[in-house]
């Protein structure tokens, strides 16, 4: 067991326990260093050292003690401390110089001597500065022509990492994003509108974190998205209907950067001619000689060099938008009436065809369905009471006689003397003033 003494105990009751094996610590400030030992066994003396080692040379006594009897270093009195009863250390102040590994040792004696150590891992760091942010064109580029390159510096702190965000979310990787090595710079290839945000910069080490200032990074482009609005009259697509008399106003909008520059143009007669800039245009309808009239209006970004145009029509009309309005309502009601009519009318015609080249079957259909007592009941009303009574639309039903040849009213042939198969003739119309004879 004493082979392997260095190793926290493995083989004898000795147990050093420690919070990591690795501590950061801030330059400046005190460090304690937490280490805690239990055994098993009755121990007559405890003796507990510290040593320091930096890579590459041999470690240095830091101090020592025997049963809480410090034994210090004359060189390290005052700055490294023993906190009974455990085995902790305590470094103030801590300098860039105390980064290395500190080694504890436990030696434990009864009726044997056990031991046990520990190492840990200092790392000294120093707190960030608040970073800066530069840009590169400071005085903006153009979307699609020119590169942006954001710069972040810190003039303090250790172990710096870098990360950029971008309207408060972290930036990774594009198409068009490229990072340095260390993340300190970003480079934006090629710019282009939707790169407008707030930049930052954020510099953080294990013992600190700082964000820089937002930047906006200016950024040429349009027009975009041309288009002309009215504040009265009646708007369908690029025609404005307006009243006679009335005074519109007419306003003209682009997204650019910067603002672009408006121009308001009149069409008259394969002419043209500019009446206005500026984004507003005031047009009073009864100050006009046309009832319609041509208009286009032009933007122009004078740092991207790109243009854009609209045109648009303006119609004067005496009506009055709410009769115009009214009338277009009128005319889809009229338009659905005169559909229904249209429909009605050609089932009527085809209903007539139909009956007209199939008479006969009609007829017969009319005469079985028709029972007996039904001719004799209207032979029972062939009296006049009232001559006002008769008249309107009667239809007669006639077929030839086989012996005679001549032709006889219904009226006057009984249903049993129908003979299925004949041929029958049958005649409508509309008695105007007649009184027919009685029969011989």
């Amino acid at each position: 067991c004493l082979f392997f003494h260095f190793y926290a105990g493995i083989c004898s009751a000795l147990k050093l326990t420690v919070p990591s094996h690795t501590i950061h610590g801030i330059e400046g400030q005190p460090l304690h260093l937490t280490v805690d030992y239990n055994f098993n066994a009755t121990a007559s003396e405890i003796q507990i050292i510290w040593l320091f080692e930096k890579s590459q040379s041999n470690p240095k006594y830091l101090l020592g003690s025997v049963n809480q009897r410090v034994v210090p270093d004359l060189e390290y009195q005052h700055k490294f401390t023993l906190i009974p009863p455990n085995a902790s250390l305590r470094i103030n102040p801590l300098h860039i110089s105390d980064e290395g590994n500190y080694i504890v040792k436990v030696n434990v004696r009864g009726n044997g001597t056990i031991a046990a150590s520990q190492k840990i891992q200092v790392a000294v760091d120093v707190p960030v500065a608040k970073p800066t942010v530069h840009t590169e064109p400071s005085s903006g580029v153009v979307e699609f022509v020119g590169n942006i390159t954001l710069k972040c510096t810190v003039d303090r702190g250790t172990r710096v990492a870098y990360q950029w965000m971008k309207n408060g979310k972290h930036l990774h990787a594009g198409p068009n994003y490229i990072f340095s090595s260390n993340n300190a710079t970003l480079l934006i290839v090629p710019v282009v509108k939707e790169d407008i945000g707030n930049y930052s910069c954020l510099v953080s080490n294990p013992v600190s974190a700082m964000e820089s200032e937002i930047i906006a990074p200016i950024i040429y482009y349009g027009p975009y998205g041309l288009r002309v609005k009215s504040d009265k009259g009646l708007n369908i697509g690029a025609v404005f209907t307006v009243d006679m008399g009335e005074v519109v106003l007419f306003d003209c909008s682009a997204d650019s950067n910067p603002p672009n520059i408006y121009s308001w143009i009149q069409r008259d007669d394969n002419t043209t001619q500019v009446i206005k800039y500026g984004p507003h245009l005031e047009v009073v309808s009864d100050k006009v000689a046309q009832k319609t009239i041509d208009y286009m209006c032009c933007a122009f970004n004078n740092v991207t060099g790109k243009r854009d145009e609209t045109h648009f029509t303006v119609v004067v009309t005496s009506v009055g938008l709410e009769k115009l309005a009214q009338k277009g309502k009128s005319l889809s009601s009229l338009a659905v009436i005169t559909g229904i009519s249209l429909f009605l009318i050609l089932a009527m015609a085809f209903l007539f065809l139909w009956k007209s080249y199939q008479p006969h079957k009609g007829i017969n259909m009319f005469m079985f369905s028709r029972a007996e007592a039904d001719y004799r009941k209207a032979q029972a009303f062939s009296g006049h009471e009232s001559a006002s009574d008769d008249f309107g639309i009667y239809e007669f039903i006639t077929f030839p006689d086989l012996t005679s040849g001549s032709r006889v009213s219904s009226q006057s042939v009984p249903g049993s003397d129908f003979v299925a198969g004949q041929d029958m003739l049958s005649t409508v119309y509309e008695v105007i003033q007649h009184i027919p004879e009685q029969p011989q």
